[in-house]
């Protein structure tokens, strides 16, 4: 189980992590796409970086919106974990 960060400690992270925002004990981020397949194609390749870091967003697919949201449910809370996750989907994302 891992530390939950505090307020200040977020918000510091997600300093360095565009688009990603607070949302109570998550944080999440939404991405649009020119059409439902390529966002498909994004969540698919999100998929394969989630299961080989152990770690899985909630992701929410509207179309060609996806919103993923990331919280260390055995910690209670946002934790170095979920920031590291962040990190990495917006490396897949580009942006």
């Amino acid at each position: 189980m891992s530390t939950v960060l505090s307020p200040s400690e977020v918000e510091q992270a997600l300093q360095d992590l565009a688009g990603w925002t607070q949302r109570d004990a998550t944080i999440e981020r939404t991405l649009l796409f020119p059409d439902f397949i390529t966002a498909m194609k994004f969540v698919n390749e999100i998929a394969v970086v989630a299961e080989s870091a152990n770690h899985h967003p909630d992701i929410a697919i509207n179309y060609n919106k996806v919103t993923l949201s990331l919280t260390s449910h055995d910690s209670g809370g946002i934790t170095q974990r979920d920031i590291r996750m962040a990190g990495k989907i917006s490396e897949v994302a580009g942006r």
